[in-house]
């Protein structure tokens, strides 16, 4: 018994030593440590690759291409364009057990530096990119139920990503909506009960929106209208608020392109 085991360790150390390495992202926004000063992030909590339809992010829509921060952010910092591009080199043409193992190589990785630090372990799937492929999802959906010891979080705007990763005890699923893809989110809350992040120009218009589909206006962004700082010494606002990393809560958000 013991030969075997040490024969299986060996073989998912090859074949995991055979694949590109994902990195992860320091987002402030999503710290669940600090430095001392408050102001960076002690353990990279989140993963992305680039945006727009071109790359990972079929579900796009004029809306979101618009104002895009992520997309912004690759623009303005050359190493974080350099990252995500070299994590989406990394994923094209693989099978869907390659892209676990590369995936939970990461995630392991992840909670080595949580235990490390006592950081709690809080995971944000794609700060910045989303679901491209029905390979990349099954991958994810089977890395995420695994390491039931880590709570994931994730937007996104691919109907077909709800529909695989819904009711995962340690996911908190959003699907990004906005006035361009209003039809899908109403199928999706309908069919699958999924919690909506709805973004319009301004917080009353996402109010307008969402209680046309839901009946119920959502919350507003607290880190949006400045009630919690992007980052302090308790952590990023993400979660320091708590209220889209958790799967506690059904609680829909508004997001204001316009912070109004």
């Amino acid at each position: 018994m013991l030969a075997m085991m040490i024969h299986t360790q060996k073989k998912v150390l090859r074949l995991t030593s055979s694949l590109p390495r994902l990195r992860r992202n320091n987002d402030r926004k999503t710290a669940t440590i600090t430095m001392p000063d408050g102001k960076r992030p002690l353990v990279a909590n989140t993963f992305g690759l680039p945006s727009g339809k071109s790359f990972s992010c079929p579900g796009a829509t004029s809306v979101c291409e618009k104002i895009c921060y992520a997309g912004k952010l690759e623009k303005i910092f050359k190493g974080t364009r350099e990252l995500l591009l070299a994590n989406w080199d990394a994923v094209q043409n693989k099978s869907v057990n390659e892209l676990q193992q590369m995936i939970q190589f990461m995630i392991q990785d992840f909670k080595y530096d949580c235990d490390k630090y006592n950081a709690e372990k809080l995971f944000r799937i794609h700060w910045d990119g989303d679901f491209f492929s029905e390979d990349y999802t099954k991958a994810w959906r089977r890395v995420i139920k695994h390491n039931k010891d880590v709570q994931f979080w994730v937007y996104t705007r691919v109907p077909s990503a709800v529909e695989m990763l819904t009711g995962i005890k340690n996911l908190s699923l959003y699907f990004s909506a906005d006035k361009d893809n209003v039809d899908e989110a109403k199928r999706l809350r309908q069919d699958y009960d999924v919690k909506l992040a709805w973004l319009a120009d301004t917080f009353e218009e996402a109010s307008l929106q969402v209680r046309a589909l839901t009946g119920k206006p959502g919350a507003k962004c607290p880190e949006q209208t400045r009630q919690i700082p992007l980052i302090s010494k308790d952590g990023g606002a993400c979660y320091t608020c708590g209220l889209c990393t958790t799967n506690k809560t059904k609680t829909d958000i508004r997001f204001s392109i316009s912070k109004k």
